[in-house]
């Protein structure tokens, strides 16, 4: 399934299913006699847009429409009705919140449950359509892969995972043989492949054989041209980086990078340092003005000291920061000790700072400041950072990023207390996935959870 179809059907049946919530809404509101000309009638004019508003933000976050999704049937179908109970249990509980004027029972429920109709017919409209895309004929890529090794067998599997409209003739080799990948036939002779694309009518070749490493390649991508028929090289990077490699252009020279850093266009840098400094200024003028007096008197009460305490912790590309807390513990002789389980050190109202993530708060100037961002990986101690960087290969590549306030890593389980290489080892591979799938609504994701679990309780916040 190409990119276009892809595109095609992800528009389609988004507009399809919004279609049909708005005509079963109104068909319900003819049935249930709301009259356009009755004052009552604006009533629904709230519950309409909410109705609309919130399948779609559901829809969005349930990736129900995403590629991922509207590329196989029964992905498509489980984020579809995933979605879709949320939605409903949102409807019917809107639909008895507390209001001077009650909307109907019986329209909301109809317009709730007849949608689940209208949706399962969507997806029946939607799977007739890659039938009928299979069983097209002129619609199918026929493809013959040049290479019968590895790197034709992980191209056959992600070819075949595309589904709709793909056909894999077979593998033409020099040596023959037995295929790498079960049920294709193996053709002998690479000079020979145009010459069975030819025979079988194929359209698209695909090469995993460098044109470096047989001369013949290039003599058939010539001659591909004329044929029309398709030639497509397929990279082999494994002998020297064994992880995925990304390709961008400089005008027409290629550059291979191995990890994609949405952080490094400056739109999104602009996006994410605009978002943390309206959050981070919101907060600290709604929240930390009443909030430091208070927190800060308590801390006065039980224990002397400052009431904010600053640390060196290790920020973008590993410069230090001084990094801002509520203080949570009394006389310490030993500042770059992490604080562990029942830590004799931490006050009582420390303890209620960490469990909840209040003591963090002061670290929002931070923000502002421009020295962390509000999502980001965690910053450690200077020393930490030294130790963590031996032990952990990729430890460093996080540093590429702001830290955070709060992170992918935290909102999954891990922070805390770090006792074991496999701790930092998790941590790093939460980070990297942040920094390669950053995304706004990502951060947003990532605040509401960890507000989430803060409501929740930790068993590692202590």
């Amino acid at each position: 399934m190409n990119n276009s179809f892809k595109r095609f059907l992800q528009l389609l049946f988004l507009v399809l299913d919004i279609v049909v919530l708005n005509v079963v809404y109104l068909i319900a509101q003819k049935i249930f006699e709301e009259d356009p000309e009755s004052h009552f009638y604006m009533r629904y004019s709230q519950y309409w847009l909410i109705m609309n508003g919130i399948w779609l933000l559901l829809a969005w976050f349930g990736k129900v429409y995403a590629t991922d999704s509207i590329s196989y049937f029964e992905r498509f179908l489980r984020a579809t009705f995933r979605v879709y109970f949320v939605w409903a249990g949102i409807n019917i509980l809107y639909l008895y919140l507390p209001r001077v004027i009650q909307l109907s029972k019986p329209l909301v429920f109809t317009t709730v449950i007849v949608f689940l109709f209208g949706l399962i017919i969507n997806r029946f409209i939607y799977f007739s359509i890659r039938e009928w895309v299979k069983k097209t004929v002129h619609l199918k890529r026929k493809i013959l892969i040049l290479g019968n090794n590895q790197v034709a067998k992980k191209l056959t599997n992600y070819l075949e995972k595309q589904g709709a409209g793909v056909n894999i003739i077979g593998f033409v080799d020099d040596k023959g043989g037995t295929a790498v990948s079960p049920g294709y036939p193996v053709f002998k002779g690479i000079q020979d492949a145009l010459h069975i694309s030819k025979e079988l009518r194929v359209n698209e070749i695909y090469s995993t054989i460098m044109p470096e490493n047989n001369h013949q390649v290039y003599n058939l991508m010539q001659q591909a041209d004329k044929d029309l028929v398709r030639f497509r090289i397929v990279p082999d990077f494994s002998y020297f980086i064994n992880r995925p490699i990304y390709i961008d252009y400089l005008n027409d020279l290629p550059i291979l990078t191995v990890r994609k850093e949405p952080l490094e266009e400056e739109v999104n840098r602009f996006t994410k340092r605009a978002f943390d400094i309206v959050v981070s200024a919101l907060v600290i003028v709604f929240i930390l003005s009443w909030l430091y007096p208070l927190i800060g008197l308590l801390i006065k009460l039980e224990s002397k000291g400052p009431i904010i305490f600053s640390q060196l912790r290790s920020g973008k590309n590993n410069r230090p920061f001084n990094c801002y807390k509520f203080r949570s513990m009394g006389e310490n002789n030993d500042p770059a000790k992490q604080a562990t389980k029942n830590d004799k050190r931490v006050t009582k109202i420390g303890r209620i700072l960490r469990k909840t993530s209040l003591d963090e708060f002061p670290q929002f100037i931070n923000v502002l400041k421009g020295e962390m961002s509000i999502v980001g990986p965690r910053p450690h101690m200077l020393k930490h950072t030294e130790d963590f960087s031996s032990q952990a290969d990729d430890y460093m590549i996080r540093q590429f990023l702001k830290p955070g306030i709060t992170g992918w890593a935290q909102v999954n389980g891990y922070r805390g207390e770090i006792t074991e290489l496999y701790h930092i080892k998790k941590r790093v591979e939460f980070d990297l996935w942040y920094l390669e799938n950053w995304s706004l609504w990502l951060d947003i994701r990532i605040m509401f959870l960890t507000v989430y679990n803060a409501v929740k309780g930790e068993e590692n916040a202590y």
